[in-house]
């Protein structure tokens, strides 16, 4: 952690600022000393903890640690997934260009001008007019670079 940047403003850029530390009842993070009620993923870590380890049920201790029963079990599917990394945040949100489908990829490289130029902007207007699918130009732009890198993997 950067000593210039404070932990709270930390935890917030990584999206892992918990919204509602005061709702943690757990006695071991009100004194402050080690666990931090601001830490989502300590939270989520020791609310799990103490269901395995220390027996208590689920519903307690997502009270205990002011969260919801789904927000329990999304946690400990995460975590039996993938471990501890299965707590951190994940961006959200579509993955990748999910309206550039096989279809409206190849309607683009139709519709590309033989000039060399690429006017995405134009293109745009023409998959939403002829498509009926909104497209920022830029994704356009983005895809028809990708296409035209070489296979970096090929040697």
């Amino acid at each position: 952690m950067s000593k210039t940047e404070p932990k709270l403003e930390r935890l917030r850029r990584l999206g892992m600022l918990n919204p509602n530390p005061q709702q943690i009842k757990a006695p071991w993070f009100l004194s402050g000393e080690f666990f931090d009620p601001n830490d989502m993923v300590q939270a989520k870590y020791e609310m799990l903890r103490h269901v395995q380890v220390d027996g208590v049920s689920k519903v307690e201790a997502a009270a205990l640690f002011g969260m919801s029963r789904p927000t329990f079990y999304q946690a400990e599917a995460a975590f039996a997934r993938e471990g501890l990394a299965g707590l951190l945040p994940r961006s959200r949100g579509p993955k990748g260009a999910h309206k550039l489908t096989a279809e409206v990829m190849a309607f683009i490289e139709e519709h590309l001008p033989n000039d060399g130029e690429m006017h995405a902007r134009s293109l745009a207007q023409q998959i939403e007019a002829e498509l009926g699918l909104s497209i920022h130009p830029r994704s356009i732009e983005r895809a028809i670079m990708h296409k035209k890198k070489p296979n970096s993997k090929a040697r």
